[in-house]
């Protein structure tokens, strides 16, 4: 049987996400969609391995390895790999941990969870291929900066409660919720990580509670509460003191979060619906559209 060549791939192939994304990026990304539908693996069945990818520089360690800067040979598209032993996975006795893991990113799809690409194994290790998100964890940003203010603090907060709400509707529980285990991408957007899958108990009741533990520490620099008041039952008791810098609306959403009685809180889609969330995000989307606009009207007045 004579076997049926592909077509190459043109522009007209090219997903309808690109005509969304920005003149000066435009090209770039064609030229990427374009080297991607050309692979091997796109849209057919494809055995992943070490020899699609070349490692680079280690960017963080953990208990059962490690994880490295690494790009398809192919595309050149940047990933984190997350590298295993199987040996120190047995010691730890991890074995279902890891498992679930792979199970549960597998079927994760959403802008603000870190996304696991594929996976694959060989007879030493395990490796997870895992989006980037290159500007790190978002701890970093706020310890430097001290704290953010109203625009970044009020899109964070909405997209913490946008992928949490997202786990709900999925049973996904998400545990360990901090600025630690945040990342953040290179457009200035949020992806949640680390979470710990072997512990699958339920704690969707206390997700309105981490929102606003968070959406405060945003804000403010530091949590609520003392460090060593870890425990929801020691800190529930608590009153919240608020700087007085804080506007209204933000005092507002925090104290219809960090409620004693969780059935007392606002909902994950109240959250985004909040009126200081959306107006926020509003004046940040149009301070980006006017500086846009200025520096085009700069280019356009240099080229002349």
């Amino acid at each position: 049987m004579q076997k049926i060549k592909k077509k190459p791939p043109n522009r007209h192939h090219i997903p309808k996400l690109v005509e969304n994304v920005p003149v000066e990026y435009k090209d770039n990304v064609e030229g990427m969609s374009l080297k991607m539908m050309s692979h091997e693996a796109y849209g057919q069945p494809y055995e992943w391995s070490t020899r699609d990818f070349e490692m680079g520089a280690q960017l963080g360690r953990g208990k059962l390895g490690g994880v490295y800067l690494a790009h398809d040979v192919t595309t050149k598209y940047i990933v984190a790999m997350k590298v295993m032993f199987k040996a120190e996975v047995e010691k730890r006795n991890a074995q279902s941990q890891v498992l679930r893991e792979i199970e549960i990113q597998s079927r994760l799809k959403h802008p603000n969870i870190l996304r696991l690409l594929t996976w694959f194994h060989d007879d030493v290790r395990i490796y997870l291929a895992l989006e980037i998100a290159s500007e790190g964890k978002l701890f970093k940003h706020l310890r430097n900066k001290q704290h953010f203010d109203q625009f970044r603090s009020a899109r964070y907060t909405y997209q913490v409660a946008d992928a949490l709400n997202y786990y709900r509707l999925n049973n996904v529980p998400h545990r360990d919720l901090k600025p630690h285990n945040i990342l953040l991408t290179s457009s200035d957007d949020i992806k949640l990580a680390d979470s710990d899958w072997s512990k699958a108990e339920d704690n969707v009741r206390y997700n309105q509670w981490r929102v606003g533990m968070l959406c405060y520490e945003f804000l403010v620099g530091s949590a609520p509460f003392a460090p060593e008041q870890k425990t929801y039952e020691e800190v529930r008791r608590l009153e919240v003191h608020y700087p007085l810098f804080l506007s209204a609306g933000a005092k507002d959403l925090i104290s219809k979060l960090l409620r004693k009685r969780s059935d007392e809180c606002v909902t994950l889609v109240e959250v985004m619906e909040h009126p200081w969330v959306k107006q926020n995000m509003q004046k940040r989307n149009a301070l980006l559209e006017e500086r846009a606009l200025n520096a085009r009207a700069a280019a356009a007045s240099n080229a002349n």
